[in-house]
């Protein structure tokens, strides 16, 4: 007989390792997807997936089933990402530098032999610079744009309200242009199409 998923929580929240390691096999993927694009590397990545599993466990009695499990479990996985970036930021550790000296090696397929460099440098600039949005953008970028989470979904996951969500993705979304365009301006100088004339 299988045990629904409201089953599954209560029988992981008393203890049941089991019924802990049921509800959590289909959602280890996403946890390590969102982790990877939160911290840029993969040894970070893995270590914050820990992390997240382990606080989820711990914390499975205070869950509340106002929200979808999955929504909480992305909040709880966000949280530990955000509180390791903070601790980051204060000892002025969260630099594009470290990621390059850790060996960041973004997940990226190219279709073609062809592409694969511009593909591969495509995402590793895009990587670095949601790695370099204020913690709080880059959640709501990765969790909105880039694990596909509806609007409602991601200020759930972010604990914020939605108008939050919404200035957060607009402001890391500018962010995010001003640097991508600000990485081709000197490109866009040698050819000579940036002269004002």
């Amino acid at each position: 007989m299988e045990l629904s998923e409201l089953d599954l929580l209560r029988r992981a929240a008393a203890g049941d390792g089991q019924a802990f390691a049921e509800l959590m096999e289909e959602r280890q993927h996403a946890i390590y997807a969102l982790a990877l694009r939160m911290m840029g590397s993969r040894d970070d990545a893995s270590d914050m997936a820990q992390e997240a599993l382990l606080r989820i466990y711990r914390n499975l009695g205070s869950f509340r089933a106002e929200a979808n499990f999955s929504t909480w479990v992305y909040r709880v996985t966000a949280n530990v990402c955000l509180d390791e970036l903070r601790r980051r930021a204060r000892r002025k550790e969260n630099s594009l530098d470290l990621l390059r000296d850790e060996g960041f090696e973004p997940d990226s397929y190219a279709p073609s032999p062809e592409g694969a460099v511009l593909e591969r440098e495509r995402a590793e600039e895009l990587q670095l610079a949601v790695a370099s949005l204020p913690p709080e953008q880059r959640a709501a970028i990765v969790l909105r744009d880039m694990q596909g989470l509806s609007y409602e979904e991601a200020a759930q996951a972010l604990n914020v309200g939605l108008n939050t969500l919404k200035s957060r993705l607009f402001r890391g979304r500018r962010l995010l242009r001003g640097i991508l365009s600000a990485g081709e301006e000197p490109f866009v100088e040698k050819r000579g199409l940036n002269s004002q004339g």
